[in-house]
């Protein structure tokens, strides 16, 4: 989800500094608010439209799901799991999506824009 002057977002204006992001189009965890931060704000580049379809609370745990466009045409689905600790600080997100062409596409444009700047074992 963008962020916007006026909304907060969902999770990334509640980042611990050393938050834990992991998603369907990485291979591993990215660690740290900044860097989450920069991944984020790279995946939203590549999302023409993006639609949120349910948000909702259970206990400390957020589940925002979305549908998205690429820019390269395809449909993408994704669910957020955001964990808070009693503070209201995000330590954890999960976010899973599919389906598979619209995961690798998503996965080498990050490929594109970032890499340099993290490890290169963390692309698909």
């Amino acid at each position: 989800m963008s962020n916007t002057h006026e909304e907060r977002h969902p999770f990334l204006d509640d980042l611990s500094e050393d938050a834990e992001l992991i998603s369907s189009v990485l291979r591993g965890p990215v660690v740290g608010r900044e860097t989450i931060r920069k991944v984020v704000d790279a995946v939203g580049t590549f999302y023409v439209e993006q639609n949120p379809t349910f948000i909702g609370t259970v206990g400390s745990r957020t589940l925002l799901e979305y549908e998205a466009r690429l820019t390269g045409g395809e449909r993408l689905n994704a669910v957020a799991v955001i964990d808070r600790d009693p503070d209201g600080a995000v330590p954890r997100v999960s976010v899973r999506m599919g389906p598979v062409d619209a995961v690798v596409a998503l996965a080498n444009s990050l490929r594109t824009a970032l890499s340099g700047q993290l490890p290169e074992e963390l692309f698909l």
